[in-house]
This record gives C-alpha cells, sequence and structure tokens, in this order.
C-alpha cells in the first residue's frame, strides 16, 4: 500500500524541494523582520504587522492570484524579471518556492520575534556598555539567545510550505514534474478514477513529515534552549 510510484515520488521530491529553497531563502528576510516588528519602533509598524500576517487570513487562492498579477508574465515584476535577468518565475517550480515562502513567513515570523522579545534588553545594553559594538551584542547575546525561536521557526515554516496549495495552484498552476507538488498530487489524484490509493498513500505521507515537523521543531526549541540555559 506504501510503495510510491515514480510520478508520487516526484511529487513528494518536488515538495522537499519547494519548501527547502522557499524556507531558505525567506529565513533572512523572516528574521529581519522579526526583528524590526520586536525592537524597533516606527510609524508604520502596524501596516507592516499587518502585510506580514495578512497570508495567514486571506484565502490561499487570493494570495495566488496577487502573486499572478505581480510576478505573472505580464505583470510588472515579472516583466521585469524577464527582461533584465532573463528568470521567469510563473508556472516554474520556482514561482512555487516564492508562493510557499510567503504563506509560510507569519509562522516564520512570530515564531522568531516571540524569541526576540523573549530577550532580556538589560543583557544586550550590558554588552554595549562594556565596549561591545552594536553588531557584536547582536552577534554574541541577541542572536544565540533568540535560536530557539528562528530554528522552530524555519521548521514550521518548511511543514507549510511542503503542504502550501492554494496559493501555488493558482500561481504556478498544475504541471505534473515542475509545479506539482505533494497537495496539488493528492487533488490531481482524486480527480482521476481509481485514484483514491495514490491520493490516500500521499495524505498518509503529508500527516507523518507534518507531524515529524512539528515535533522537530519543539524538540529542537527544548534542546537548544537547554543548552543556552546557564549551569
Amino acid at each position: 500500500m506504501f510503495e510510491l510510484s515514480p510520478a508520487e515520488w516526484e511529487a513528494v521530491r518536488l515538495s522537499l524541494k519547494v519548501g527547502f529553497w522557499s524556507t531558505a531563502f525567506s529565513l533572512p528576510v523572516g528574521f529581519f523582520l522579526a526583528y524590526v516588528l520586536a525592537r524597533r519602533e516606527f510609524p508604520l509598524k502596524s501596516l507592516l504587522n499587518g502585510l506580514v500576517y495578512l497570508p495567514l487570513v486571506l484565502p490561499p487562492v487570493v494570495t495566488g492570484l496577487i502573486l499572478l498579477m505581480l510576478f505573472g508574465t505580464q505583470g510588472p515584476a515579472g516583466k521585469f524579471l524577464e527582461s533584465v535577468f532573463g528568470v521567469t518565475i510563473a508556472f516554474r517550480w520556482t514561482g512555487a518556492a516564492l508562493a510557499a515562502a510567503i504563506m509560510g513567513l507569519p509562522l516564520m515570523v512570530r515564531a522568531m520575534r516571540l524569541s526576540i522579545e523573549a530577550v532580556d534588553t538589560r543583557l544586550e545594553h550590558a554588552a554595549r556598555t562594556l565596549g561591545a559594538s552594536w553588531w557584536r551584542a547582536f552577534f554574541t547575546v541577541t542572536l544565540p539567545l533568540s535560536l530557539p525561536g528562528i530554528i522552530a521557526g524555519a521548521i514550521l515554516s518548511f511543514a507549510k510550505s511542503f503542504g502550501e496549495f492554494g496559493a501555488t495552484i493558482t500561481f504556478v498552476s498544475n504541471i505534473p514534474g515542475e509545479t506539482q507538488t505533494l497537495p496539488i498530487a493528492i487533488y490531481s489524484f482524486l480527480q482521476t478514477p481509481n485514484g483514491e490509493g495514490p491520493a490516500v498513500r500521499l495524505a498518509i505521507l503529508s500527516v507523518v513529515v507534518s507531524m515529524a515537523a512539528i515535533v522537530g521543531a519543539e524538540w529542537m526549541e527544548r534542546r537548544v534552549t537547554r543548552r543556552l540555559r546557564p549551569a
């Protein structure tokens, strides 16, 4: 029952690829946004906060439509990337990674922001008082102490990217071997005769990967927290 066909393995492989690259590219962006929201005050902070968490409340199809309007072949960003760099994102696996990154970004930022806010600012001020530059205080105090949240945010973002469906299928369609990720493959199998078996296999695999990501995020957070805790 759990022997996957080549088409099923391809969907799993593509989902892992999309999840990895979407998490890798969104990690610095997510940490920057989390740090700004946690440590800075500015007039448009509420607006930025709303934009970051907007994908959580918007229907995924709407997010995919916005991406299509911006990064499609006729969209302003899509035309710019194609004319200047010769890069096409729409209907490519890179577009799936972009959609997954945007959908997973709120979870990543939330976990990182809570972790950064938990770092006592007095420790940072003490490091600065002792002569450390802002960058040295950041890399020796803030970053290590917020590491559990960074790891948890990255894992949760990967899990969200691995299971992303609505924004992905709207933006990059359903192209086997190129944009047909695991959830899109499940949907496709359910639309074909006798496709329940492959759909169930992939659904079980999706549940296992998602649960492993959640448990892994919790385990890694506890492990890093114990290592950082003073003896």
